[in-house]
């Protein structure tokens, strides 16, 4: 069976001439059915980028984006019709993916209508209603005729995963969907998308700057982590937390707190060369990271970048330095 989504050297440049930026630079990796993948990295890392592109929002400058095998740029009308359908996206911020000037409910029956999932406007009502209760909005006749300002910021978004499951998605993109709302219902979100994955068989691409988040969301999954536009290292999450390899992976995990006291005072902490990130108009020869790597070796760190190479244990990794060493954080 094909992977439900696959990205071949997926790549995205902004800009023309000198000003061209590279936000996305080669990017592969493939998402099976029914798996979680968590796509990690710094705030202008691409990770977003790669996210609207795998939803159809962006075309890409280079490389393809294939659904169930089939590239989404050969596919006809009728095909990529439901290819749109099938891939859904819940955007970050929803203050802005919510049209203020609609009820829920327009928002809702909107695309149950348009996409003939229901045959009248009163099923679509129901069906709103039945959606409305499945993201633990109750009761939901007390939310349908309200507007997007009257909610709260952790109602907005689980409007929007509403909204994403009208037309059953077989593959959602959830792009830092929890960081726009209150810590404390942070947990509660990730709860209820993760039983939406079984309950409605989703495949979730979750993309987040929060290692701890994909920690917790894609424990069974995978994380795939982004630096600069590239990927540095992949694999099954329990690999990656328990054995990371990247220096990059290394630094996002040390920096993650730890609320077990004893846990935390044994922890290193990675110290970096730099806390400056490169500009993408200027970036350094050879890897990327190397200005703010520990562990960075004149005359092969900054002369070639290094390629995604196969681990034993499973996943990939670009740092030949760090590739075969196992680097525990506990000391």
């Amino acid at each position: 069976m094909a992977p439900i989504i696959e990205l071949r050297n997926l790549t995205k440049r902004f800009g023309k001439g000198k000003e061209t930026v590279t936000a996305v630079d080669a990017v592969s990796f493939a998402v099976e059915p029914g798996e979680t993948v968590c796509l990690v990295g710094e705030s202008g890392c691409g990770k977003s980028t790669t996210g609207r592109m795998v939803a159809g929002l962006l075309e890409p400058s280079a490389g393809e984006v294939l659904f169930e095998g089939k590239s989404i740029s050969k596919l006809d009308s009728v095909a990529f019709r439901r290819y749109r359908q099938s891939v859904q996206i819940i955007h970050q911020d929803p203050y802005s993916s919510l049209n203020p000037t609609q009820t829920i409910r327009a928002i809702l029956t909107a695309p149950l209508l348009r996409h003939n999932k229901v045959k009248k406007r009163a099923d679509a009502e129901g069906r709103a209603l039945e959606l409305l209760e499945v993201v633990d909005l109750t009761p939901a006749r007390d939310i349908i005729d309200k507007y997007p300002h009257q909610l709260s910021g952790g109602q907005r978004q689980r409007v929007a995963v509403a909204r994403a499951l009208t037309v059953d998605p077989k593959f959602i993109v959830a792009d830092e969907a929890v960081s726009m709302v209150d810590v404390s219902i942070r947990v509660s979100i990730l709860t209820m998308l993760a039983r939406l994955k079984q309950e409605f068989d989703v495949t979730f691409l979750f993309i987040t700057h929060d290692l701890a988040l994909a920690k917790y969301f894609a424990w069974e999954g995978r994380i795939t982590v982004m630096y600069l536009g590239r990927v540095v290292e992949d694999g099954p999450t329990q690999r990656l937390i328990t054995d990371p390899r990247h220096p990059y992976t290394q630094a996002l995990l040390s920096a993650v707190p730890e609320a077990d006291p004893a846990l935390a005072q044994h922890k290193r902490q990675i110290e970096l060369r730099g806390a400056e990130i490169p500009s993408l108009l200027a970036l350094p020869a050879g890897c990327t990271f190397h200005p703010r790597c520990p562990y960075f070796v004149p005359g092969q760190c900054d002369v070639a970048a290094p390629p995604l190479e196969p681990l034993v244990e499973g996943g990939r990794v670009a740092c030949p330095v760090r590739k075969l060493e196992h680097i525990s954080l506990l000391v």
